[in-house]
């Protein structure tokens, strides 16, 4: 039977299909909770430059799909790993290979637009962190001419003045780097050098940069290769109005374990804390921090996993969470009143994770990227976390995949950037 249909139907049909498809349009656009920028050390079957995988987060199900014109050029060879500025409007990636900082603007829609490339002071840059108007970038190696990895020689940390916008008629973006890193007065370079005053010659290697919530100090990770076992540290240096540095302690490095590999740090009601991974005992040390001191906390250090690769302190809620590269797995651990971790439950990842991170918006999805040592079948692993227990769950569709060799992860708010 064929059905009739009088014009006053068809536009009621029309007028209903035209609002559950706005409807559906509305739920789409609002379901983004937020961004999440995952750099690929080489992209899959090309050349040995680099890419970006873009992911968009469900809010409701947590599930991570790639928006459509991802992956992006990462403006380099070997991106290592990735900041975004605190206004959440540009995403800076550290390619190794070029001892270059690529700044890309962050539009709306989570799409990037590279604007600016700015040379590391020194070799082989492997960490990077954004405080306010500063960035600031860990070299594996210092600016010297005979520093390589035949000869090589202590690491160092450069501090690059974000710029604001100009005017005229080519506007700087803002968040730009550069065009020149600060001066270290001290020593007249722009630089500042990870040396142990009582042995300068001896390599100290950089692994990890932190900078705390306050933004007031930041914390540098390193090993001494020039001894055995090798000998781990952690550098602090306060912050000064200007991104310049002062070294804490009176530049002596406190002790962390025998090769630290990740740094992080939560600020509670009760104090600040900071917490490292060490790769080679497979734990976590933990110190409470006040008066520009670190200070062991009871029962630190506290049990990982094998070969700690990466860790993250929930910035809302009382929780750390480390990637254990080995075990392809994640540790949670709850925070108490004093900074004491307490271990909650290990939760399956992927093949090597080395790079974790917690959601901006809602601050209970984590993911993490999994390097995958094939070369080939890079994937990201995504966690909703309990903000009453700081359990994980896999989310939707979990695991997701991306290119080759994924390395770090960075993530902004969706709606919160206005290019």
């Amino acid at each position: 039977m064929r059905m009739k249909f009088n014009k006053s139907s068809q536009l009621l049909l029309v007028s209903a299909a035209s609002l559950l498809a706005a409807v559906l349009i509305t739920a789409c656009g609002t379901a983004t909770t937020d961004f999440v920028y995952v750099s690929s050390a080489k992209a899959a079957g090309a050349n040995s430059y680099g890419e970006i995988n873009v992911y968009e987060i469900n809010g409701v199900s947590g599930s991570m799909r790639q928006i459509l014109s991802s992956p992006y050029p990462s403006g380099g060879r070997n991106p290592v790993a990735e900041a975004v500025s605190s206004d959440y409007a540009n995403l800076y990636v550290v390619n190794q290979d070029d001892n270059t900082i690529v700044q890309f603007m962050i539009g709306s829609d989570g799409k990037l637009y590279p604007q600016n490339t700015v040379n590391t002071p020194g070799i082989f840059p492997l960490a990077v962190a954004v405080s306010g108007t500063n960035l600031f970038v860990v070299d594996t190696y210092q600016p010297l001419p005979a520093c390589s990895t035949a000869d090589p020689c202590p690491g160092s940390v450069g501090v690059f003045p974000l710029q604001p916008a100009t005017t005229g008629a080519n506007p700087t973006p803002s968040g730009a780097p550069g065009p020149t890193p600060l001066t270290n007065t001290a020593t007249g370079a722009d630089y500042w050098p990870l040396i142990l005053p009582s042995n300068p010659k001896h390599i100290i290697t950089p692994t990890a940069v932190n900078v705390l919530k306050s933004g007031a100090d930041l914390f540098v990770t390193a090993y001494d290769a020039s001894v055995t076992p090798n000998a781990g540290y952690v550098f602090g240096f306060s912050i000064g109005s200007s991104g310049a540095l002062t070294a804490l302690n009176g530049g002596v490095p406190f002790a962390a374990g025998v090769h630290p590999s990740a740094v992080a740090s939560a600020t509670q009601t009760s104090g600040t804390y900071v917490y490292v991974t060490d790769s080679v005992n497979g734990n976590v040390l933990g110190y409470s921090f006040a008066s520009g001191l670190l200070t062991s906390l009871s029962g630190s250090p506290y049990p990982a996993g094998n070969l700690p690769a990466a860790i993250v302190a929930d910035p809302a809620y009382p929780y750390v969470y480390v990637a254990n590269s080995t075990d392809g797995n994640i540790v949670a651990y709850s925070i108490s009143s004093s900074g004491v971790l307490t271990r909650i439950g290990a939760y399956t990842a992927g093949i090597q994770p080395v790079a974790i991170g917690i959601d901006p918006s809602t601050n209970h999805f984590l993911f993490t990227a999994n390097f995958t040592p094939d070369g080939v079948n890079g994937t990201v692993t995504g966690f909703e976390l309990s903000a009453t227990a700081g359990t994980l769950v896999d989310t939707q569709n979990s695991p997701y995949p991306s290119n080759a060799q994924p390395t770090a992860v960075a993530a902004v708010p969706h709606g919160s950037t206005t290019h």
